[in-house]
């Protein structure tokens, strides 16, 4: 049995198959030290661990739930936009949880984009944007990013190309892999170029309250939600990757047809998870109340004691990086002349420590490799003494 043709346009993920070779490698006696992927070791909040716990007794926990998830899960989302963005969402229609702001992606693409439509993709940026795009049979237009630029968007660029069969516009902010931060004057540039040229933008937002002290929504600009969708989780600000817990933001009528493709994937979130986010959502609410929990900033103090290790880690290596930027990389640009794979490579199979290199985010990151903080402390002692 053949294949679908779609799946020629596309690999397996990178991490998938990286992964794979760096556990052969721990197999043969290899002690890897893995500082390659975004996932948070850390605990998620004892609060989200009880609730999930008292959750799965309750009567009704173990069967099928609403598409659009709990009442209270809604409420939950619209109240942290509103205390932590300033922005206002009806818990009723503009809020639809989501395993993940992964599936998003997709559900987002098979609700808007038909066989030939382009879409503008941030280049470097997250490498599912690109694989989705051609898994739905559309077509990959890249803007570049640069160092001199902030990594932000050069719309003079881009309006030199014809836009007239662009659908949507990914944007990520807080920026993955970069880790640039956003300024409101962005999001409006955005919202203006969404409208101008009749392009859905969509921010994807997971970074927002990792070593950034001014978390910002694209929804917070003026008529935004004529022409822009916020995807968001709870993945990296409160430890819950393995969760699967993301939603989307926008108005009804968009929310509507992402819908329509959701509701023939999945067949609700677990009650449980629901509960468990609840509680996560809450102790964000009171952080921004300043009151109760100081989770934020505890994490944040984590993560900054491991940058600065990680700092030593690309000191050592002649790297650069900006000291300001935000979210849970560090990423370092090489030496000229040193490629991205070679140094890759290099730490893994001499050094036994596993890093990513840029280019899996696109051709603008040759040159760059990306640290995560998603290890501990002594873990990167080890790799630091191992250089």
């Amino acid at each position: 049995m053949n294949s679908a043709d779609r799946l020629q346009q596309i690999q397996e993920y990178y991490f998938s198959k990286k992964l794979r070779e760096v556990r052969g490698l721990v197999a043969l006696g290899k002690p890897i030290i893995n500082m390659g992927i975004g996932s948070p070791d850390l605990q998620p909040p004892k609060e989200v661990i009880t609730a999930i716990q008292e959750a799965v007794l309750e009567e009704g926990a173990h069967k099928y739930q609403g598409y659009q998830g709990l009442p209270e899960f809604r409420n939950a989302v619209a109240d942290f936009y509103k205390n932590n963005y300033g922005v206002s969402v009806s818990s009723e229609n503009e809020i639809l949880p989501l395993m993940g702001s992964k599936e998003g992606i997709l559900h987002i693409s098979l609700a808007f984009l038909n066989k030939g439509d382009k879409v503008l993709i941030p280049n470097p940026g997250y490498p599912t944007y690109t694989s989705v795009t051609n898994l739905v049979e559309a077509i990959p237009v890249f803007y570049n990013l640069k160092n001199e630029n902030n990594w932000e968007p050069d719309f003079e660029a881009i309006e030199l190309q014809d836009l007239s069969e662009v659908k949507i516009m990914w944007v990520n902010y807080p920026h993955m892999p970069t880790g640039a931060k956003v300024s409101a004057e962005l999001f409006e540039k955005l919202i203006a170029f969404g409208k101008k040229h009749h392009i859905l933008i969509v921010n994807d937002n997971p970074y927002s309250f990792v070593l950034n002290e001014n978390p910002l929504s694209i929804l917070s600009v003026g008529g935004a939600k004529s022409t822009a969708l916020e995807l968001n989780s709870l993945s990296k600000s409160f430890n819950m990757a393995g969760w699967r817990v993301g939603m989307l933001l926008g108005k009804k009528e968009f929310l509507d047809e992402v819908l329509k493709v959701k509701t023939q994937m999945d067949s609700g979130m677990f009650y449980g998870i629901q509960k468990g986010a609840i509680a996560a959502l809450k102790i964000g609410l009171a952080q921004s109340e300043v009151q109760g929990s100081d989770w934020f900033q505890k994490m944040d103090s984590i993560y900054k004691q491991r940058r600065k290790l990680i700092w030593k880690i690309a000191d050592t290596l002649n790297c650069s990086y900006d000291k300001t930027s935000s979210g849970m990389f560090v990423w370092a640009k090489l030496p000229e002349g040193i490629s991205s794979e070679s140094m890759v490579d290099d730490l893994l199979y001499n050094k036994d420590i596993f890093i990513a290199p840029g280019t899996i985010f696109g051709s603008q990151g040759e040159g760059y490799i990306r640290f995560s903080l998603c290890v501990p402390e002594d873990k990167i002692k080890e790799a630091f003494d191992r250089l």
